[in-house]
């Protein structure tokens, strides 16, 4: 099982899946409605590094945080 956690206003809670590589997490993600829109702008970080490669292997435990663009001023 890998955790996925959603920052910022994305405003949804953590869920917990089984997935062999982040294509598998994006593949299960895109099938949520609510996330749909917010997908294509995030940025993914696995374990607190950000990645970019949908094919980075997984292990049990992985924390992937789901990262929308900020602005500031």
């Amino acid at each position: 099982m890998v955790k996925i956690e959603f920052l910022g206003p994305i405003g949804k809670a953590p869920v917990e899946m089984d997935a062999a590589t982040l294509a598998d997490v994006a593949k299960k993600l895109q099938e949520d409605g609510t996330l749909k829109e917010w997908l294509p702008k995030c940025a993914v970080a696995l374990n607190d590094t950000m990645v970019s490669d949908l094919s980075t292997p997984l292990k049990e435990g992985d924390r992937i945080s789901i990262l929308p663009p900020v602005c500031g001023g």
